[in-house]
């Protein structure tokens, strides 16, 4: 029979270990946090994308917009096609769609991009409890050197 997973007793690792611990954690969280917050903002583009969808809509046709280049570069443009719009689908491929089906796309990516935020917060919470359970171990155990190392000059 294969073993599972065995635990650590941190309480029984050496100050230095303890703090390397205490690093490695802090440095997964972070990286967890950096992951949401690059989701957040994925989510964010998605979602406008989906709201921008109902500007192609039958009365707009012929009204004229400004159509970006560039972040801060844009050219005049007027909407023409209402029922169907170009849709990234991802690593420089489009796709024509009808509005229905763009709005459709979007908000699957929507659901799957805030179904992989809510495991990741889920991860984070619990890589938060245990960087706060070693930090709080090593604050003690440090707390505890130095009131050794005081009682020893004494």
């Amino acid at each position: 029979a294969a073993a599972g997973p065995q635990s650590l007793d941190i309480s029984k690792l050496p100050l230095p270990q303890l703090n390397q611990l205490k690093e490695e954690l802090e440095q997964e969280l972070n990286m967890l946090t950096q992951s949401i917050q690059q989701l957040k903002q994925v989510q964010a583009k998605f979602l406008e994308s989906q709201r921008s969808i109902d500007a192609v809509a039958p009365e707009n046709a012929g009204k004229e917009i400004m159509v970006p280049l560039t972040g801060s570069m844009y050219i005049p443009g007027r909407i023409e096609t209402v029922d169907r719009v170009m849709v990234d689908i991802g690593t420089g491929y489009y796709a024509e769609k009808n509005t229905a089906g763009a709005k459709d796309l979007f908000g699957r990516k929507i659901k799957y991009i805030t179904e992989n935020i809510e495991g990741i917060q889920r991860a984070a919470q619990a890589k938060h409890s245990d960087f706060k359970m070693v930090e709080e171990l090593f604050q003690e155990r440090v707390a505890e050197y130095e009131k050794a190392r005081r009682a020893a000059q004494a």
